[in-house]
């Protein structure tokens, strides 16, 4: 199922991408996995939290069903994070988006929010939780595979 991925044409993506949520434990993470099979090879991706999380299993679950996984990535905080430059900051959460706003205060870096879905509200099966997880994780690759949302657009 992941050849079924098409890379992004260079020229519609940034050199460098940070994906921030809440924990670093869902989406983020999913992100960034799903944007280093589709952005072209030397895009430098990361992601981070606002604050200290743990890793979900459901995680490695849904992406492992196309043919990727995080390894042994372990979720972290904005304030690990090396003194890195990045050209955008996509935002999945609320509080990372508050959050991606404060530390890039009189930075030309740009922050873009994309809403997606908790999927850790979802409640009865485990079949339907999994959903939820894949919901999120198809809404990701669909976006970062589109090509489009990488900039807000013109001011």
């Amino acid at each position: 199922m992941a050849d079924d991925i098409t890379p992004v044409p260079a020229k519609t993506t940034p050199g460098a991408v940070l994906f921030v949520c809440g924990m670093n434990a869902i989406r983020s993470p999913m992100a960034e996995v799903i944007a280093r099979s589709i952005l072209p090879p030397g895009t430098y991706i990361a992601s981070a939290g606002v604050r200290p999380g743990e890793r979900d299993p459901f995680v490695d679950v849904v992406l492992d069903e196309i043919g990727l996984d995080l390894g042994n990535r372990q979720p972290q905080t904005l304030d690990e994070l090396e003194d890195d430059y990045f050209d955008v900051i996509v935002t999945l959460a609320p509080e990372g988006h508050h959050r991606a706003l404060e530390l890039t205060r009189g930075n030309a870096v740009e922050v873009i929010y994309w809403p997606t879905p908790d999927p850790t509200v979802a409640t009865g099966t485990r079949e339907r939780i999994l959903d939820a997880y894949r919901e999120v994780r198809d809404m990701l690759k669909q976006r970062i595979a589109s090509g489009k949302g990488w900039s807000r657009g013109p001011a």
